[in-house]
C-alpha cells in the first residue's frame, strides 16, 4: 500500500510539473508571437545596398497547380544581390518547363537551371541540389523548399537577421489561406501545436530547426563536410543545424513566417506528412516517445488526475476546464501567426482544432508501427540515429 501510494505520489507530482511545462510554452510562444513576428527590423544591419549576396537554392520535382506562382514570387525579390539556382533532378519532370517559362520571362535575373542532380547519398534532396551547390557564387545559401511563397521583402527581412555571431537563419513554418477543411486543418496545425513546441525550444536555447526555408553561411557547411556530409540522412536540416550549431554558431528566426503554398492537399496527405515527421523525430530523438502528453487531451487527462489526487478536484471539470484554456490560448496564438484575420470562421476553427487533437495518438501510434517512410518517389527504412537505408519495391 506504502508503494501505491508513493506511486499516486510521484504521478501527481509529473502531472502538477506537466501543466506547469506545457503552460510556460504556451506563454513564450504566444508572447513571442505578439511581440517579434511580422514586424519590421529596426533598423537594417548592414544598409540595404550593402547586403551580403545570396544564392538561393530551389529543389523542384513534378509539378502542382501553385508551383509557378510560388516560384515566381522569388524572381520578384526586392533585394540588391541574389543568384536563383533551380535544381530539377529528372530531364523529364514537368517542372523543367516550368522553369525555362520563367527563366525567359525574367531574362534579366541571375537564374540558371540545373537538370540531373548528382548521387551522393540516399536523401533525394540533396542529391538534387548538389550541382547548384557546387555551382554557387555567394557566401550566403539560402535553400528553400518548391511549395515555399515569399514577399518582395522576405529575403531582406532573414538577411537582416544574419549578424555577426549567425550562422543559420530560419523561418517559422506556417500556412497560406486557401480553401477548404483541409487547407484550415494545415492552418490550425501549423498556427498552434507547431509553434508551440519549435517557438518555446528556440526561446530556451534548444535548436529547433526546420529546412523549409533557411538561410545559412556556406563556409560553415563547408567546415562539416559541405552538403554532401548531410545526404545520408533523411531530415537533414535537423543535422545540418546541428553542424552548425556545434561550431559555436547561434540560430536567428526571422520576422516573417515560412508560408507554404502547395496547390495539393487532403487530409489523408496532411496525416501522412505528420506521420513521416513523427517517424524521423522518434528515430533521431529517443526522448519524443513522450511527445504524446504534450497534446491537449492527453496532458488534460493527466493533469486533471493529478489534481484529483492533490486537491480533490473534480476530474471531469478540470478536464473540460483545462481543454477550454487550452483551446482559447490556441487561438489567441494562431491569430498571432496569421498576423491578421483568419480566413476561416470561429465555428471552422472549433472543429479543425478538434479534429486535429483527436489525430495526434492516431498519427504517433502509426509512426511507431512503421519504421519506413516515403518520401517524394523513395522509400526508406530509418535506423536509430537519424541514418536510413533506401528500399527498392519489389
Amino acid at each position: 500500500m506504502a508503494l501505491l501510494e508513493l506511486a499516486l505520489l510521484g504521478f501527481s507530482v509529473f502531472g502538477l510539473g506537466l501543466f506547469c511545462v506545457l503552460w510556460l510554452m504556451h506563454l513564450m510562444s504566444i508572447l513571442y508571437v505578439r511581440l517579434y513576428m511580422h514586424r519590421r527590423p529596426l533598423e537594417e544591419k548592414p544598409p540595404f545596398s550593402k547586403m551580403a549576396a545570396v544564392s538561393l537554392l530551389k529543389p523542384l520535382k513534378g509539378t502542382e497547380p501553385n508551383l509557378i506562382s510560388n516560384l515566381e514570387t522569388f524572381f520578384t525579390l526586392e533585394y540588391p544581390k541574389y543568384e536563383i539556382l533551380l535544381c530539377v533532378q529528372d530531364h523529364d519532370d514537368p517542372a523543367v518547363e516550368v522553369c525555362k517559362k520563367l527563366l525567359g520571362k525574367y531574362p534579366n535575373k541571375d537564374a540558371r537551371l540545373f537538370v540531373g542532380g548528382k548521387k551522393v547519398g540516399i536523401n533525394p534532396k540533396i542529391n538534387n541540389l548538389m550541382p547548384a551547390y557546387e555551382g554557387a557564387k555567394y557566401e550566403l545559401v539560402w535553400i528553400c523548399d518548391s511549395g515555399i511563397r515569399v514577399k518582395p521583402d522576405t529575403l531582406t527581412d532573414m538577411a537582416a537577421h544574419m549578424t555577426e555571431k549567425v550562422g543559420l537563419v530560419h523561418g517559422l513554418p506556417y500556412v497560406a489561406d486557401r480553401p477548404g477543411f483541409a487547407a484550415t486543418l494545415e492552418q490550425v496545425y501549423f498556427g498552434t501545436s507547431h509553434p508551440r513546441s519549435y517557438i518555446s525550444a528556440n526561446v530556451t536555447g534548444i535548436k529547433c530547426v526546420t529546412g523549409m526555408s533557411c538561410l545559412m553561411r556556406r563556409a560553415v557547411l563547408e567546415q562539416a563536410g559541405g552538403l554532401a556530409a548531410f545526404a545520408q540522412y533523411i531530415a537533414e536540416d535537423y543535422f545540418m543545424a546541428k553542424a552548425i550549431a556545434d561550431r559555436g554558431w547561434r540560430f536567428s528566426m526571422a520576422t516573417q513566417v515560412a508560408l507554404q503554398n502547395s496547390g495539393s492537399y487532403s487530409i489523408v496527405q496532411f496525416q501522412s506528412r505528420m506521420i513521416r515527421w513523427a517517424k524521423l523525430r522518434i528515430n533521431m530523438l529517443p526522448g519524443t516517445i513522450l511527445e504524446p502528453v504534450s497534446e491537449c487531451f492527453v496532458a488534460s487527462l493527466i493533469i486533471s488526475w493529478a489534481a484529483y489526487h492533490a486537491f480533490r478536484w473534480d476530474v471531469m471539470v478540470f478536464f473540460l476546464c483545462h481543454c477550454l484554456a487550452w483551446f482559447i490560448a490556441d487561438y489567441v496564438q494562431l491569430t498571432g501567426v496569421q498576423g491578421g484575420a483568419l480566413p476561416f470562421s470561429k465555428l471552422d476553427f472549433a472543429v479543425a482544432w478538434f479534429v486535429r487533437e483527436s489525430l495526434t495518438l492516431r498519427i504517433f501510434v502509426s509512426a511507431l508501427c512503421d519504421p519506413t517512410i516515403r518520401w517524394r518517389s523513395g522509400r526508406y527504412r530509418l535506423r536509430c540515429g537519424g541514418t536510413a537505408d533506401e528500399l527498392l519495391d519489389v
